[in-house]
């Protein structure tokens, strides 16, 4: 639960209905037009493959009776994928919202003018847009169908710096508006709105639009209100404001939106009226159409570390709207906006024009310029003006209408007030320059303290302050462009007080004249400043006289409404602030230092006397609230365990263990290896010690000698080989130069001597020579292809690097010729060691036309060598590992934790499989936990390990184990358990796995970085910080490793002193936990370690070059994005070049040469020249180190170019560096996506993986590419080839039915005429299927896949895995064509039969969602980009991206952007990985899980230690003491919760139904709620069986499922979603109600839940940083006391009964007290900020959710209308969810339901109770209808 913006519950400031629409207007007839045709479809975004007429033609099957009906079953899986591609664009041409209906509800139709407006004040702007009523409608409903569709997700994913997104200045006032909201109130709230985004990194700038301006005249306090809001953000806060753009449609706008591309833009879907509703939604619709993605200003909600909200994701259909409709956009948008010379009515007969306004504002400031030269405070200016000038105009008003009057003398209209005379007037102006004056002196503690009135002003008087509102914003608006005039704008946000002007007005109108003890004196000080007011006041008013500051009120003219007029009264008293007592020693080690500065109530106080007890429950209902339950692990399915004796559990333990091995062996290419147990000392450091040994023993000499014979043997063997193959390689080569190279490369790879290696490289460089020199004849003057040049250089290079002790002089002698002959004479020289000129006659005619240095850096490119170790390592077989390998085995022989950061396919997860081995070396007992983030990469590391090792066990153990929240193996009797962190967690805090624990010897995690993610990171954080042992801890992508090991180094200390600690203890528990365990461990002890290694490699084995592709016509353009021009030179001046912005040696002379051609004058252009650079200058082998000093030096280099001010050559620098995109429709690309694949596979770019968010899109991309290729087909075949393969089927059909006559088993009775005869048949069977074979072979050009990568046999074992799934043999068609798609809402088996093919090299095709992000061994050599996301940020594109480049197969990995604007593709290139900042790690059932751990384990001190890591070590509160505080006082209100609600005692031990809320602690607050409805007996008045039965009627499990939903299925909608009904087809979609009953209970824990937080938040704040409460958050402008002399009157308008102690100070002086606290949806605004606790602390269950403009938040019914229509594809047009989402969270209600089912079965001792039966039967019925899905 997350709070913020939204609030639930019950309003105390305004009406359910009340605050913002209580003064906004919407139209109420925006009835839908039925003929709408060119709208959204509610059914759920689809990306449009486009198909012909041809399609449907290719959808005729054959009727062949192939075995297992596989081509009928394909044939028919194509056909319905034509007749899916006929609906969809049949569904598209008939769009409508014919089946939308507007609503009239008191939420929309919202009347402002009964509130705000007065018949005495209006501004008429001639006015009213009644053009394009139709368009308007269409509009809305569109933006409705976008806004409905939004994802409520995490806003700030990926910010770096220069990251950025757009608030809409009128959204973001538009969501604080509110009539109660006092005017320093409302931009405090503001502010902590953006100082939200600002401390958590965000980077955003503020656009207010022109042309809106004057959607505000009407209502001068909010125009007053803009225009101080713009200039405070302007001048007090570092914050962007932008104000010069007219409108969203302007070029302008246009032009910024285009260079700068913002990651989003907020916006507020309804406005003050119709009229900005509709301006709005122009702003809406043309953000998307520019591909900017849209957030709600309504809905947001955060927490100390993120900010989520409603974002709508940019699509197609977006763009097609504004272009069939931009002409009507325009129109609607230049009539909403246009300007009309307003007029303003006073009283309905004094009229006046802003203009004149305007014009006398402008001469009175000149005027107070000459009295004031000086300036001065901006309230004391705005004060004076807005008195003189309202006070002149209304006077000059009156004279006008006294004229007239004496001239018409017309009788007043009926109603109409009279007016307020000037010397009236000049009163009310008196006291506002006195509380201007209280503003100027008094501190906010005093004013915070004034009293709170319910008064209003009356109708006479509301005009002229209306009209001095409209002279503030032109004060102000003409203010801002004055820098002659020293003005101090410090404190523009305090500009009025009404609060505090009703209570003067009050003061001198009711109490000034009931007597002489009513007459307080201002002050001296006051009254001062007062009359110095005042007076310039009388001086600007020229030509009239106000009368003098004193007396203050000089008329008896009444401005408050009488019968208004009341005080607040606080009816309900605070009870006493204090906490109830916990006498826990845990308790007190953790939180003892705050809690001895907090209040204890005294043990006889009610709150103690009443803590709640459950016996009286279970008495009635024979239940045990308190019964233990069992482990969380036990009731995940368990499908087999080693320990079972069962035949039929033994073979599917075989049959598992058989796939798991085959699947493992298309992971890596090795064999599996035994494992032995050592018997000695147990060093993994025996086979380096080995090495060290100074004296050979006898034996070690003969078997070195042995070993030289069998070496001898073997070069011998080798030879032979390389003489065989020797001359058809060299013709090979001659014939074809890559593919020759290709097959010598393989050969070398073979060869193991290197002495032969160097033999065959030596052949291999003289004939790569000879092709050369044959080349270059045969090209005589024309341009040479120096690829064949770069094939002889390169052999040169390995020759010097690696068999330089073997190169004789004769060889070195061959090389320098070679150089030579290449033109290199520099090279050649420095080789020779000896200068001279060339002999070689011929050099010119094969010489490079470029130098040495260039050519290797420019064409050699990836094919140079880096810096690798020739040193092998005896801990490695395989291959020679790097330095910083060798350092991770290093650490894992000496027992260390280490932080892994390497890139994807570094090697880093060697070191994981090297632990493993150890640790299985060292005993049978040891465990290695390896935790994965997702299932399927679970499944992966399983089957790496079955691969790799084997071992003999006793009886009941096995190697590998597997624990997920779906099944689990081989938990507890395995040595290497494989699962998940939630998991993982359940192990580690249950009390009765210690002994499990204690055995763990190393854990393992991959892919740490999830630890900063939004789901479950906290997880990650508990086990890092409870685990005892060391551990590995991996990932590609985190940008702040030091600060993660730090953190982890910590934990290790930590744990250090702890076992010290322990082992010192002199109590008996670990005795005890030893005695009750008997068994004497056989886990060899290790040397402890607690240090942690940081390992970086920050280099790719594979450089990744990006390619942007557009659509030109009919022809794909792909152009190289060189890294640089994702930069600006703002980016590069602000936050210098990204470390990790890499470039390839050819990037690298691209820039260098772009450089040159831009600055021809630049000073270092000689020096960083290749070929005079100082790492390159006569270097024959330039590696890639020398190239990345090369790249660093350019870098630096650049950003000095800033520095010397070359910004503008930096400009156009990066401009000339920029692809030049051909702009398309997305249809068209779309459209020709297929061609796409198909150039990529011309380019030879396969193996690729297509990365799309989409699923639906996921696989109709990939049917589009199989589609493409069975037309292809169908135009190459011949086509009597169809009714050649229709006859032979026939014929093959015949064959087989009379061979079912002949018995197989009596073919020895058969006489020989019959024998002859089945012979006969069976070869005409043979015959005619291996004809039908030759006909029904895919041809090669017709598909992608390899059919050489895998045998037939390997092919039809992983299809027959598929024979059962829904789409099983679709999926055997596509990846018969080399296509599949892999995403989440897969089977298992569907998942894995791609991922193994794919691997295997047969599949070349896969369109995938981001399951294949994290950590999933699918090596390609292309990754393409096809469309945007919000999930597409800097981390998801390092994980996917990561994927290009197989190491030993791929020299370079290619990155292709298909359908991402490029700002987005730029911004993707320079971005940072997000840091790890850690999550708020705490929740109150976390809470009751640390105290149940330390209650009930039976090692103590382990238990207490593990609960204390925990709590002390967050990686949030890190260094971070303000956040260690917030956790310590977030314990303190969880534990405070817990005893009150029963599930502790003041013992701090476990009671209750704690075990039940434990196990259900993924849905906090849910949890408890359950346990209410349950305790007061509501489950078991529901479920009542059928009369006479024990099953329960539909409508009994509908409700449960009700009851269920509300609680754990909770997905809130926009609130806009329920603007117009839907006539949906199959769901309600929106949640109806709880049962009256259970919404009472509910209503009744969270009245208990909010009076305790209120408690807790009374108790807390004292520690309160009251002087950063009294500052604005953004600002920083302070409040805080100052040299206040007191005043007489301030103090008797103070109110001492007021308790204001635990909320904002701020927030006081709009009428909030202690006692609001006691409202949950109050607390965001009213708490005190400095505490860090909101709402989201507050373990409230809102049944009604309101937004910031108070409209209600619908939850989606999804859960409920899945369990009557049994659809997911309903879901997805019904709902508006996303298919992958909709099945994970129907997946997490199922388990839910069986966790509450088995749960109570535990607690039950009646097996016949009612609540158990109904759980158990709608577990069957939602488990059935989850497995039936269609």
């Amino acid at each position: 639960m997350k709070s913020g913006g939204g609030s639930g519950g019950r309003p105390v400031m305004a009406s359910a209905e009340g605050r913002f629409k209580n003064f906004i207007h919407v139209d109420a007839h925006e009835d839908a037009s039925d003929d709408d045709k060119d709208n959204e479809h509610s059914s759920s975004e689809k990306t449009d493959f486009i198909l012909t007429k041809e399609d449907k033609e290719s959808g005729r099957t054959s009727n062949s009776d192939e075995e297992d009906e596989t081509s009928d079953k394909t044939e028919a899986a194509v056909a319905e994928i034509l007749k899916e591609e006929k609906d969809r664009a049949k569904e598209d041409e008939d769009t409508d919202y014919g089946n939308v209906y507007s609503v009239s509800t008191t939420e929309e139709v919202i009347q402002w003018a009964s509130r705000t407006e007065c018949k005495d004040f209006r501004v008429l702007q001639h006015k009213q847009v009644r053009k394009q009523p139709e368009f308007l409608k269409k509009l809305r409903l569109h933006v409705w169908a976008s806004l409905s569709r939004s994802q409520y997700v995490s806003l700030l994913k990926d910010f770096v710096e220069s990251e950025f997104f757009v608030i809409d200045g009128d959204s973001l006032l538009l969501m604080f508006l509110d009539e109660e909201t006092q005017y320093l109130n409302l931009f405090y709230q503001i502010e902590c709105f953006l100082q939200d985004f600002t401390e958590k990194g965000a980077k955003y700038i503020i656009v207010f639009f022109k042309d809106a301006e004057q959607m505000y005249f009407q209502y001068p306090h909010f125009l007053s209100l803009r225009t101080a809001l713009i200039e405070h953000l302007r001048h007090n806060t570092r914050t962007t404001v932008h104000t010069e753009f007219s409108n969203c449609l302007s070029s302008k706008w246009e032009i910024f939106l285009k260079k700068s591309y913002p990651y989003f833009i907020i916006v507020s879907d309804i406005g003050l009226t119709s009229l900005q509703t509709n301006y709005l939604s122009i702003l809406i619709t043309h953000s998307l159409s520019k591909k900017i993605n849209v957030v709600l200003a309504s809905g947001q909600e955060y927490d100390i570390l993120r900010i989520y909200g409603y974002h709508v994701q940019n699509v197609y259909k977006h763009r097609l709207f504004f272009q069939r409709h931009e002409r009507d956009l325009r129109c609607a948008c230049e009539e909403l906006v246009r300007y009309r010379e307003p007029i303003v009515h006073l009283y309905e007969h004094l009229k006046l024009s802003l203009e004149s306004i305007k014009k006398e504002v402008c001469q009175t400031i000149h005027l107070l310029k000459q009295l004031w030269p000086e300036g001065s405070d901006i309230r004391r200016v705005v004060c004076v003006l807005a008195c003189a000038v309202g006070l002149k105009i209304y006077s000059d008003l009156l004279e006008n209408a006294k004229g007239a009057k004496r001239t018409t003398r017309k009788q007043p209209a009926k109603g109409r007030s009279e007016p307020l005379s000037s010397e009236e007037a000049a009163d009310l102006c008196r006291m506002q320059c006195l509380t201007v004056t209280f503003l100027l002196h008094m501190p906010l503690s005093q004013r915070a303290q004034i009293r709170i009135m319910k008064s209003c002003w009356t109708k006479q008087v509301l005009p002229l302050i209306r009209m001095q509102q409209l002279c503030t914003h032109f004060a102000l608006t003409q203010l801002s462009g004055k820098n002659d005039w020293k003005l101090d704008l410090t404190y523009l946000p305090d500009l009025n007080d009404d609060s505090l002007l009703v209570n003067l007005a009050h003061y001198y109108e009711i109490e000034y004249t009931k007597g002489l003890e009513f007459k307080k004196e201002l002050g001296k000080e006051i009254g001062n400043e007062y009359q110095s007011l005042w007076n310039t006041v009388r001086k600007l008013a020229v030509k009239y006289s106000f009368g003098d500051a004193f007396p203050i009120r000089q008329t008896s003219q009444i401005f408050l409404e009488q019968k208004q007029t009341l005080f607040k009264a606080y009816k309900d008293k605070i009870p006493n602030v204090g906490l109830i007592s916990v006498k826990s020693g845990l308790v007190e080690e953790y939180a003892g230092d705050v809690l001895k500065n907090l209040p204890v109530l005294e043990s006889n106080d009610p709150a103690v006397t009443s803590l709640i007890k459950y016996k009286k429950f279970d008495e009635l209902c024979h239940w045990h609230s308190g019964r233990p339950l069992t482990e969380e692990y036990e009731r995940v399915r368990c499908n087999a365990d080693a320990k079972s004796k069962d035949p039929k559990e033994i073979r599917q333990i075989q049959k598992l263990q058989t796939f798991r091995h085959f699947y493992g062996s298309t992971l890596k290419d090795c064999t599996s290896k035994l494992i032995a147990q050592e018997n000695g000392s147990g060093n993994a450091n025996n086979a380096l010690k080995k090495t060290q040994k100074k004296h050979k023993s006898k034996a070690e000499i003969i078997a070195e000698e042995n070993q030289r014979r069998l070496q001898t043997k073997e070069e011998k063997k080798e030879q032979e080989q390389w003489k065989a193959l020797c001359i058809p390689i060299e013709k090979e080569i001659k014939a074809n130069l890559t593919v020759g190279i290709n097959k010598l490369d393989k050969f070398l790879k073979t060869l193991k001597n290197k002495s032969v290696k160097f033999s065959v490289e030596m052949t291999g460089l003289s004939v790569c020579v000879e092709v050369w020199k044959e080349h270059c004849r045969g090209q005589g003057n024309k341009c040479k292809d120096l690829s064949k040049a770069v094939q002889v250089m390169r052999r040169i290079h390995i020759l010097l690097e690696k068999y330089q002790d073997l190169l004789e002089k004769t060889h070195l002698q061959k090389l320098t010729k070679y150089l030579r002959l290449l033109g290199f004479e520099n090279l050649a020289c420095s080789l020779s060691g000896q200068m001279g000129e060339s002999k070689d006659t011929n050099r010119s005619n094969y010489a490079i036309e470029v130098g040495p240095a260039r050519f290797q850096l420019q064409y050699m490119d990836y094919y140079l060598l880096r810096e690798e170790r020739n040193d092998p390592d005896p801990r490695v077989q395989h291959f020679i590992p790097d330095t910083w390998q060798r350092e991770l085995l290093d650490a894992v022989d000496n027992n260390e934790s280490a932080v892994i950061v390497a890139p994807t396919s570094s090697g880093k997860t060697y070191a994981s499989y090297y632990c493993m081995e150890k640790v299985l070396k060292t005993s049978n007992e040891g465990v290695v936990v390896y935790v994965a983030p997702t299932k399927a990469l679970v499944n992966q590391v399983v089957g790496t390990i079955y691969s790799r090792f084997t071992k003999k066990l006793p009886d009941g153990l096995v190697v590998c184990g597997v624990f997920t929240r779906d099944y689990r193996y081989d938990v507890m009797n395995s040595q290497i358990l494989v699962t998940v962190p939630q998991c993982l967690e359940i192990l580690m805090l249950s009390p009765r796995c210690q002994k499990w624990t204690k055995r763990i010897q190393y854990v393992i995690f991959d892919e740490v970085h999830c630890l900063g993610g939004e789901i479950g990171a906290d997880v990650w954080e508990h086990l890092l910080v409870t685990i005892r042992c060391p551990f590995l801890a991996l990932s590609a992508t985190v940008s702040n490793p030091e600060h993660l090991t730090e953190w982890l180094q910590s934990v290790k200390r930590y744990w250090q002193q702890a076992e010290t600690r322990i082992a010192r203890s002199s109590t008996n528990s670990e005795k005890i936990f030893t005695t009750k365990c008997k068994v004497k461990s056989t886990i060899r002890e290790q040397k402890k370690s607690y240090r942690v290694r940081l390992v970086l490699y920050e280099e790719r084995y594979n450089d990744l070059e990006k390619y942007v592709c557009s659509l030109n016509g009919s022809d794909f353009v792909i152009e190289h994005c060189h890294p640089c021009a994702a930069l600006t030179a703002s980016h590069i001046e602000n936050y210098g070049i990204p470390s990790d912005l890499s470039l390839s040696p050819r990037e690298s002379i691209q820039l260098y040469d772009t450089m040159v051609k831009v600055w021809q004058k630049w000073p270092r252009a000689q020096e960083l020249d290749p070929e005079k650079f100082v790492s390159f200058k006569d270097k024959v082998v330039i590696k890639k180190a020398d190239v990345r000093k090369y790249e660093q030096e350019l870098k630096k280099e650049l950003s000095k170019w800033i520095v010397l001010g070359q910004i503008q050559k930096v400009n156009e620098l990066l401009e000339h560096l920029k692809p030049k995109p051909v702009d398309c429709s997305e249809q068209e690309k779309w459209k020709h996506f297929a061609n796409f694949v198909d150039k990529l596979h011309e380019m030879d770019k396969l193996p690729a993986i297509f990365f799309i968010f989409n699923v639906f899109s996921v696989e109709r991309a990939a049917e589009s590419v199989f589609l493409s290729l069975i037309r292809k087909q169908r135009r190459e075949q011949d086509p009597n080839i169809e009714r050649e393969k229709e006859r032979l089927s026939d014929e093959l059909r015949k064959v087989k039915k009379m061979l079912t006559k002949f018995n197989p088993q009596d073919a020895k009775k058969l006489n020989p005429s019959k024998m002859e005869n089945m012979v006969f048949l069976l070869n005409t069977k043979t015959q005619l299927e291996k004809r039908l074979k030759r006909l029904t072979a895919i041809p090669s050009i017709c598909t992608y896949a390899d059919p050489k990568a895998v045998d037939e046999d390997t092919l039809r074992k992983i299809f027959h895995r598929l024979r059962f799934q829904r789409r099983g043999y679709l999926q055997q068609a596509m990846a018969q064509r080399g296509i599949g798609y892999h995403h989440g809402s897969m089977d298992s088996k569907e998942r894995q039969a791609v991922e193994m093919l794919f691997r295997m090299g047969y599949i070349k095709v896969v369109t995938a969602t981001s399951t294949l992000a994290l950590g999933i061994n699918m090596p390609c050599k292309s990754v393409v980009f096809v469309e945007d996301s919000i999930f597409l940020d800097a981390l998801n594109y390092r994980q996917m991206s990561g994927r290009a480049g197989r190491r030993g197969q791929d020299v370079i990995g290619n990155v292709f952007f298909y359908d991402i604007p490029l700002p987005k593709v730029e911004r993707l290139i320079k971005s940072n990985v997000p840091q790890l900042k850690g999550q708020f790690p705490l929740t109150i059932s976390l809470i009751l899980r640390l105290m149940l751990l330390a209650a009930n384990a039976d090692d103590k001190a382990d238990a207490r230690a593990k609960a204390l890591s925990v709590l002390k070590h967050s990686l949030m509160s890190f260094r971070k003491e303000r956040y260690a505080e917030i956790l310590k006082i977030y314990f303190i209100f969880s534990l405070q919760f817990l005893i009150k609600e029963g599930y502790l005692d003041q013992e701090g031990n476990p009671i209750g139904f704690a075990g039940l809320v434990t196990h259900l602690h993924y849905y906090e607050p849910s949890n408890f709620v359950l346990v209410s409805f349950l305790v007061k007996g509501l489950f078991h008045k529901l479920c009542k069986p059928i009369k006479g039965s024990t099953v329960f009627s539909e409508a009994v499990l509908e409700k449960l499922v009700l009851i269920l939903a509300h609680l754990f299925g909770r997905k809130y909608l926009p609130a806009c979603s329920m603007k117009y009904k839907h006539r949906f087809y199959q769901s309600k979609v929106f949640l109806e109600d709880l049962p009256k009953n259970f919404a009472d209970a509910v209503n009744e824990y969270n009245s208990k839940v909010e009076e305790n937080f209120a408690h807790f938040l009374l108790a807390t704040a004292k520690l309160a940083d009251m002087e950063q409460e009294y500052r604005l958050p953004l600002s920083k402008t302070d409040f805080a006391s100052k040299n206040w002399h007191g005043s007489e009157l301030a103090s008797y308008l103070m109110d001492n009964t007021k308790s204001i102690s635990a909320v904002s100070p701020f927030a006081c002086l709009s009428g909030v007290t202690d006692n609001d606290l006691f409202h949950g949806e109050i607390i965001n605004k009213a708490v005190l900020r400095s505490l860090g606790i909101n709402a989201t602390n507050c373990p409230l269950l809102h049944r009604n959710k309101y937004d910031n403009q108070g409209r209600k938040q619908p939850l989606n019914a999804y859960a409920l209308d899945f369990f009557k229509h049994g659809s997911l594809i309903a879901l997805t047009t019904d709902n508006w969810l996303i298919e992958a989402d909709a099945y994970y969270a129907l997946k997490d209600f199922l388990l839910l339901i069986k966790s509450i089912r088995t749960s109570l079965s535990e607690l039950c001792d009646n097996p016949n109770d009612n609540v158990l039966l109904a759980f158990e039967q709608l577990d069957k019925a939602y488990d059935e209808k989850l497995k039936n899905i269609t």
